[in-house]
């Protein structure tokens, strides 16, 4: 899978004019960012994909000044501090080897997201590390602080000390499902075509599992729903695993005898990125839900809108039906800020997330779990909506 979603994001942060165009400019070798000596140069986020070589992907991300000012200042103030959200690694950059109240700032909102960073004194051919801002760094900050200068850079230290500490990021290819196989074994995905489906091509869970199977060296089976009875009763095969899309969640449960394991698209990305835990206990509190209850329902990515729209027509309609509830539906998509309290949502409802990283679908639930919203994700709800929930997430329950 060489998607954006597996790359290691990188967001360099600090203040206006602490050089940090120059610094992502001196990394990739090209002339990415715009440099002024003009504060406040850098407005939205700059994006620009960077191969770190024997060990990873990378996204780097320029941002605007955290110590801007104005009103405009303050939306892009505020657009920085949303993309600490959509990050795994962040660089701070600081000038004169002094730490201010703007970075602290910054320091504060990495520890909340848990996202791991490295300091950096930039312009240190004007004033070096001193040694009371090297160990406030370590032994307070706990992490590392380097020299480098964008005139006379060191990009071999900078890059050695960003794998160093972003070793441990789950950043990297894994099996999305290698752990259910073992070689040689048959899987079947079963994929609707219809208003949803894109012209000419398959969406992306698709692509990825057809992957994922084949990496495992085994054999994928791709097939329509109408095929399916047909299918298994003319050719004896019988898949180790069928994996459908959850809109028919249904109707493949019929149509796939009981004795073979059935789960969906959706729920394979939950387990695979998701908090699964959370989502095993989030989904059966849709029996919870009063009249006027608000959920909020999470699309990962942006599309046109249709009739047969799983997430802003089927999903609500089926919830709907099954509470008998009268529910007020919200949906965003994308990774748009949630901008109503987190607390009155009774239950947010999360896609399975295969245009984002782990780390921002982690990011984009946190906030509600430690509010004690419940969440879940659209295959799992689906799936407990028809009476399925227990054979769809059986396949991962004697693993987890």
């Amino acid at each position: 899978m060489s998607t954006k979603d597996n790359k290691l994001h990188i967001g360099i942060y600090g203040k206006r004019n602490m050089g940090k165009s120059s610094l992502i400019n001196s990394i990739t070798g090209q002339e990415i960012a715009i440099v002024s000596e003009t504060p406040g140069t850098t407005t939205d986020p700059v994006k620009k994909s960077y191969e770190i070589l024997d060990f990873a992907p990378a996204i780097l991300i320029d941002t605007a000044g955290v110590d801007d000012n104005g009103d405009l200042g303050k939306e892009r103030i505020k657009k920085t501090l949303h993309t600490i959200s959509t990050i795994d690694f962040a660089i701070l950059v600081i000038n004169n080897s002094e730490l201010t109240d703007f970075d602290q700032s910054i320091i504060k909102e990495l520890n909340y997201r848990k996202v791991p960073y490295l300091v950096i004194n930039n312009k240190s051919d004007i004033c070096p590390l001193k040694k009371e801002t090297i160990e406030y760094v370590k032994n307070e900050l706990k992490t590392e602080v380097i020299n480098y200068s964008a005139i006379n850079p060191n990009q071999n230290l900078l890059i050695e000390k960003i794998k160093e500490l972003a070793k441990n990021l789950s950043h990297k290819n894994t099996s999305v499902i290698g752990d259910l196989l073992k070689e040689d074994d048959i899987v079947m995905l079963i994929c609707p075509i219809d208003s949803e489906a894109p012209v000419g091509r398959m969406i992306l869970p698709q692509v990825q599992l057809i992957r994922d199977v084949l990496d495992n060296y085994c054999t994928n089976i791709v097939i329509q729903p109408e095929q399916v009875e047909n299918f298994l009763k003319t050719t004896g095969i019988k898949p180790r695993l069928v994996i459908t899309d959850s809109q028919i969640f249904k109707e493949a449960d019929k149509l796939i005898p009981e004795d073979i394991e059935l789960t969906s698209f959706s729920t394979v990305l939950a387990r695979f990125k998701g908090n699964f835990n959370e989502y095993i206990k989030g989904t059966p509190q849709i029996d919870k839900l009063k009249d006027g209850d608000r959920v909020l329902i999470l699309e990962a990515c942006s599309h046109h809108v249709s009739c047969e729209d799983i997430g802003r027509v089927k999903l609500p309609n089926w919830m709907t039906k099954y509470t008998k509830k009268d529910l007020k539906f919200e949906v965003i998509s994308g990774l748009s800020e949630i901008k109503r309290d987190i607390n009155e949502y009774a239950l947010i409802i999360h896609c399975g997330g295969c245009m984002i990283t782990r780390k921002q679908l982690e990011s984009r639930l946190q906030p509600a779990i430690e509010a004690g919203i419940p969440v879940a994700n659209y295959g799992m709800m689906i799936a407990y909506i028809h009476g399925i929930f227990k054979r769809a997430v059986a396949p991962f329950r004697e693993i987890d």
